[in-house]
């Protein structure tokens, strides 16, 4: 065995060192049997062999021994130059919240009647178990989302507010601020992101109140209105009613919510002061209607009358029962509501159009902002500003917001209005208001000049 084991060891090595003498067996000489100096100088020959065949087995191992250590010391330094950073990045990446990109497109499909909800649920609990680093991340996803689905994101947020609250963390209170001031974001969005600030710092979000009397944002709006009719009270209890006027027609002219505007023009009708809530706000009394014509199982909508092919105030058209024609209307409501009823008697299934000028002395945009719970389409100057074919959803000041390009001189509007076929109390108006303002919502008023 011990000879075999020889045999392999000294079979690695180079072929002189294998055998240097030339023998038949490894680190041997030729026998030359029968012969006494063969005999003697083969004896000093094997000795002299084996001990050069130790000799270079030692070497080898002592070679295999430095090659291992060479391994070793090139491990740690790939462990130190590579492993250990690799390894840091392995726990960075497992702290590090998850990208939300694709659970935030993925909630912001989800539709009514339930339309993508499975995919939308996964989504949310993805949203729902990020860390308040990403707040403003899904306040974010509320921008230009509708109320359903700015709804899931308002669960998200509140979600892990209370979540990380509750474990002692902190809001991203500077993150919220900036978000609160880009006007670029969701109004509801902003709310909410200034709503968390108020809950732990109320002193930094009263400060900015003052600032956001003309915002974009009507519940923002209304907190900074509401600080002024409050100073204004404080200021009139002080006896000085000047000063009070003054700060209530300031809060007026910012004012946009119903209730606001009325309290407000109430009070000042009562310290004895004229106001014209129709002017203030841009709203059109005065217009040219003309109906109705047929709505049958909703066609109107679609069917393109004649007003819509051309404004010939002198013409007289087939209508649903009967010829029709352009008639004058004046609203006196303040807050210029349009009730085409009384003109035409409560009727069903009926189409109505609605027709004005307006003088403007420069070209400029502008914003006509409608108010209507009927189905509806308006034009400026000939152009489709919009469109929504959707009946009773209800009606507020400032509910639809469409831009335009107001020319140098006569410009038109004209607004269609449809009413459907039911019947219940609740779907009788058949109404609608507009405004003309810039963005930000202060009245432009029509040119005397031409």
């Amino acid at each position: 065995m011990r000879q075999a084991q020889r045999a392999r060891l000294a079979s690695t090595l180079p072929e002189s060192a294998r055998n240097p003498l030339g023998g038949d067996e490894p680190g041997c000489i030729p026998r030359c049997p029968g012969s006494p100096a063969s005999k003697g100088a083969g004896l000093l020959h094997l000795i002299v062999g084996r001990t050069f065949l130790r000799f270079a087995i030692a070497c080898k191992a002592l070679v295999l021994l430095i090659a291992k250590l060479m391994l070793r010391l090139n491990s740690m330094k790939r462990l130190v130059c590579c492993g250990l950073p690799a390894l840091l990045g392995l726990r960075l990446c497992a702290a590090a919240p998850p990208d939300l990109t694709d659970a935030i497109q993925t909630l912001r499909t989800v539709g009514a009647e339930g339309r993508g909800n499975a995919a939308a649920s996964a989504a949310w609990k993805t949203l729902a178990a990020a860390d308040l680093g990403r707040l403003t991340a899904l306040l974010a996803g509320m921008d230009g989302a509708d109320d359903l689905v700015a709804n899931w994101f308002r669960a998200a947020v509140d979600t892990v507010v209370v979540r990380e609250t509750a474990a002692g963390k902190k809001l991203p209170v500077d993150d919220l601020l900036a978000f609160v001031r880009d006007t670029k974001h969701s109004p509801r969005a902003r709310r909410l992101a200034f709503e968390l600030v108020a809950r732990v710092q109320p002193e930094t979000t009263e400060k900015l109140l003052p600032g956001m009397l003309n915002d974009e944002s009507l519940e923002l709006r209304r907190d900074a209105v509401e600080r002024v009719i409050t100073d204004a009270a404080r200021t009139l209890e002080a006896g000085k009613k000047p000063e009070a006027v003054q700060r209530y027609r300031e809060a007026l002219k910012f004012a946009r919510d119903v209730d606001q505007v009325q309290a407000l023009a109430r009070k000042l009708r009562d310290l004895g002061e004229t106001v014209d809530v129709q002017k203030l706000f841009g709203f059109i009394a005065h217009w040219k209607l003309i109906g109705p014509f047929d709505n049958t199982g909703g066609k109107g909508f679609a069917t393109a009358f004649p007003p819509e092919k051309t404004i010939d105030l002198a013409a007289e058209y087939d209508g649903k029962s009967g010829k029709v024609r352009w008639t004058d209307h004046v609203t006196k409501d303040e807050f210029g509501m349009v009730d085409i009823n009384p003109v035409y008697q409560p009727l069903k299934e009926v189409t109505a159009y609605a027709y004005t000028e307006f003088a403007s002395d420069k070209a400029q945009p502008v914003e006509l902002r409608l108010g209507c719970k009927n189905a509806w389409k308006v034009w400026l100057n000939g152009k489709l500003l919009w469109e929504r074919e959707e009946y009773h959803r209800g009606m507020q000041i400032d509910q639809y917001r469409l831009a335009g390009q107001l020319q140098p001189g006569r410009n038109t509007i004209l607004v269609k209005a449809c009413q459907n076929e039911l019947t219940e109390k609740w779907t009788v108006e058949w109404q609608f208001q507009l405004r003309v303002c810039d963005h930000l919502g202060t009245a432009i008023l029509p040119s005397t000049a031409w």
